[in-house]
């Protein structure tokens, strides 16, 4: 049996995180080791000093509306000297991220004392301002149920059907998973 958590937020989004400067990226439609690391981090700062283990957070679904593009200006790292006008300039760029719109997340936990203090807090996906808010009711599901809420999981396992998903934030490990997800995984808010 779960303990289940749903997250939610008209205004919330996700944005992919990465170290590359990409001209062009989406959102990752499901969330890696790490995230789930970081966000569990976030809910019991006990792990904090537990590098690479998630223990309270058993499962979780997302979900979302559409995905949006939109345009971010950055700037280098490097300075530029220009001699002809004696200073020293930051290049900018523009980047296009498709970030997900109106996402929802539920956390599964194997005890109600995990959800109950998980329902207290918001979290953040990725980024602090990517804030997402619990809902007021716990619910009660079988493993069955879980699998039936709409939505992308990786589920994190070396198989046959997995493949490299990136490398954790934590200790620069390789991450690996295959995808499980149901036929409405992105939502209608139309019906």
């Amino acid at each position: 049996m779960y303990y289940v958590v749903k997250y939610g937020g008209t205004f919330g989004f996700i944005k992919p995180w990465t170290a590359v400067r990409d001209g062009e990226t989406y959102s990752q439609q499901f969330l890696t080791p790490s995230n789930i690391e970081g966000i569990e981090k976030k809910l019991f700062p006990e792990m904090l000093s537990k590098k690479g283990v998630i223990e309270k957070i058993a499962r979780y679904r997302l979900s979302y509306s559409s995905i949006d593009v939109q345009q971010e200006q950055t700037q280098t790292r490097g300075w530029e000297y220009k001699v002809k006008n004696k200073m020293m300039i930051r290049n900018k760029s523009i980047l296009k991220r498709g970030i997900l719109l109106n996402p929802i997340l539920y956390l599964a936990f194997m005890k109600i004392e995990d959800a109950e203090c998980a329902a207290k807090q918001h979290i953040c996906l990725c980024r602090n301002e990517d804030i997402l808010f619990p809902d007021n009711e716990i619910l009660k599901l079988s493993a069955q149920e879980f699998k039936e809420i709409n939505g992308f999981e990786l589920r994190f396992c070396l198989s046959e059907e997995s493949f490299l998903v990136g490398y954790n934030r934590f200790d620069n490990s390789p991450m690996y998973g295959w995808l499980e997800m149901d036929g409405q995984s992105v939502l209608n808010y139309d019906e």
